[in-house]
């Protein structure tokens, strides 16, 4: 089975569901739908599809080609990330849409750094909704360290379980590091949402998943009646109750990595049973389509909606959101058909070569 036809069912689903809770919450529903909870699942998402990737790679060739991983990577995330950065930012140069452009600033977003830019000098001078890019940063610190720790855990023959182990270690590390910002140093929330060294856990925790009781990959464990009857439900109770405390010490610390725990179970049982029950309608055609889009969608959602604002203040605010998704469905099916489809062909291409 070559790379190109490697399908995981539920993921796409999934994220439609995370680019929803982003979206809604841009919308005005933030007390609603938590916004950074849909993050937090793309994070996990992306740290277990590429430490999969690279898994079956490695199994399939005793070796993993970086030259073709990074050719990968920037083939699916730069065209679109630099194409509606350019357009966004140009608009707002001149004046079409509202805010003032420092050099300093876009410089940040287009050298993927925009997340520490943001934290420490200064949140503003970028496109209006551009601030989304700071999650990008935070996938592109992970994409420039992760492979290479992976490649030396395989290299040493650290068993699978080990691997696991050690990544969860260094979860460990930086859910103690967030407690030193936060009660040692007050660092807010904002900061610690921000910052590569305070959230890449989120995605390394989907990377843990991966190398360990991966549910494509692995032998399952356990029977099929406790992870639908008892881990899925368990896992969604404690991602519900980590939503329950208003303490910002405890957002900022522990719900991260409550949230990242919880996560396993919800992945495992998405992607082994994506005929059952609820699962159903993360593969439906629609939900699936959608989260080909997601990516696109996650990029112009929030400069539409800003935009929306702007020309159209006397509509509802429902009214508003609704032509901010229809006019990002557009847009990020222009994107998916014209830069996402060609970008992907040749990636296929270098998956087969």
């Amino acid at each position: 089975m070559t790379p190109s036809k490697f399908y995981i069912p539920s993921l796409d689903g999934i994220r439609t569901i995370a680019f929803l809770l982003v979206f809604l919450s841009h919308a005005g529903a933030e007390k609603i739908f938590p916004g950074g909870f849909g993050v937090t699942v793309f994070f996990f998402l992306s740290g277990y599809l590429i430490t999969t990737l690279l898994r079956r790679e490695y199994e399939q060739n005793q070796f993993i080609n970086l030259k073709h991983f990074y050719l990968r990577r920037i083939l699916r995330i730069w065209p679109g990330f630099y194409l509606v950065l350019f357009l966004a930012s140009i608009l707002t140069w001149i004046g079409v849409l509202e805010g003032e452009m420092k050099l300093p600033a876009f410089l940040s977003q287009a050298l993927h750094y925009y997340n520490y830019y943001a934290t420490f000098i200064d949140r503003y001078g970028v496109a209006p909704g551009s601030v989304v890019y700071w999650s990008l940063a935070v996938e592109e610190h992970f994409y420039c360290l992760f492979p290479f720790l992976y490649i030396s855990l395989l290299k040493m023959r650290v068993s699978p379980q080990r691997q696991m182990l050690i990544i969860w270690g260094i979860c460990l590390v930086i859910l103690i590091w967030r407690c030193v910002l936060v009660f040692g140093m007050g660092a807010d929330k904002i900061s610690i949402l921000f910052l590569s060294d305070t959230r890449i856990d989120s995605i390394l925790f989907g990377c843990a998943l991966a190398v360990n009781g991966n549910p494509v990959l692995d032998t399952p464990y356990g029977s099929d009646r406790l992870w639908k009857y008892f881990v899925l439900p368990a896992g969604i109770t404690v991602i519900i109750l980590s939503f329950m405390s208003n303490s910002s010490e405890f957002e900022s610390t522990l719900r991260y990595t409550i949230q990242g725990i919880a996560l396993h179970g919800l992945f495992i049982a998405a992607i082994r049973f994506p005929d059952w029950g609820i699962f159903q309608i993360l593969n439906w055609n629609w939900m699936r389509f959608s989260g080909l889009l997601s990516y696109s969608l996650y990029l112009v959602h929030h400069t539409v909606l800003k935009a929306v604002y702007l020309y159209l203040p006397q509509i509802s605010g429902v009214l508003q959101a609704a032509m901010s998704m229809l006019i990002s469905i557009i847009l990020a099916y222009a994107m998916y058909r014209y830069i996402e489809l060609p970008c992907g062909k040749l990636r296929k291409q270098l998956s087969s070569s």
